[in-house]
């Protein structure tokens, strides 16, 4: 519902215990020493850049934009705040707090994508009809969703060590139970994108031997004669070559015992009798 007030598009000035937070603030972390310094500031200078708000009834009001300022206000101890109303739908403030974000870059990856995400099941919008809102290729806010398939840990990592959401992407080709080390070795060797693509196509072939070694099939003998002819064979063989070699078998019930002795000197003595 809109309601339509003179006040709308023009400079007025609110009791900040009207304006109600917006719930689709897609920013999650404030830094306090940011909002200490900006409030010390507003203290001193006043807020020079005024929030945007919308009217949502006939006393009350929801933050469209400015929620860094309406914080820092309070902790300067402001009880009024300057404001522009604007007339916007539920939906269109969702957008312009979104957009505004985007613009100051204040939001990380994953803030975006969940933002995106919130926005889009929320205000029931379609990707193609978001992205015409942010005047972004659809393409793109499809690969800010696929962020999220990352676990939290695996995100804030990502964020703790400073690596880009390019390099975000690639970790998703990464098996789940990989993914961790992958993350940390890229980050610990500083590799660029293009470094860890190449580890985790590494990763990837290595995989694939494994699986392919673990499905060839393996030679199971049941007969233990196949081997007890193996050690035969092995003993004529060096008979014949003239290697001083000997086997002895012992059998009882439970095994069967091979001894095998072989001349220190190699060559079998010599038969040759002297006249």
């Amino acid at each position: 519902m809109l309601f339509q007030t003179r006040e709308e598009n023009k400079l007025t000035s609110l009791s900040i215990s009207q304006i109600n937070q917006n719930r689709f603030q897609p920013r999650e972390d404030f830094d306090r020493e940011e909002l200490l310094k900006l409030a010390a500031s507003i203290e001193v200078n006043g807020l020079i850049q005024p929030i945007v708000v919308r009217r949502i009834s006939p006393e009350g009001y929801e933050l469209v934009a400015g929620e860094r300022r309406l914080r820092a206000c309070v902790m300067a101890g402001l009880t009024k705040i300057p404001a522009v109303v604007i007339n916007c739908t539920q939906r269109q403030s969702a957008v312009f707090a979104l957009v505004e974000n985007l613009q100051r870059l204040d939001l990380n990856m994953f803030e975006q994508a969940r933002a995106i995400r919130r926005i889009l099941l929320d205000c029931r919008m379609t990707q193609e009809q978001l992205a015409r809102q942010l005047g972004k290729n659809q393409s793109t806010i499809a690969n800010k969703l696929r962020l999220l398939r990352l676990e939290e840990e695996e995100q804030e990592l990502i964020l703790k060590f400073g690596l880009s959401e390019r390099h975000a992407r690639l970790f998703l080709k990464v098996s789940d139970d990989k993914r961790i080390d992958c993350i940390k070795r890229a980050a610990k060797y500083n590799m660029n994108v293009a470094q860890t693509e190449q580890m985790i196509n590494n990763m990837k072939e290595e995989r694939e031997e494994e699986e392919k070694a673990s499905h060839r099939p393996k030679i199971v003998f049941k007969d233990v004669r196949i081997f007890m002819n193996t050690i035969n064979k092995a003993i004529e063989t060096m008979k014949q070559s003239g290697v001083n070699a000997a086997l002895m078998k012992k059998e009882n019930d439970e095994y069967i015992e091979y001894t095998v002795k072989i001349h220190k000197n190699g060559a079998a003595p010599s038969t040759k009798r002297t006249a």
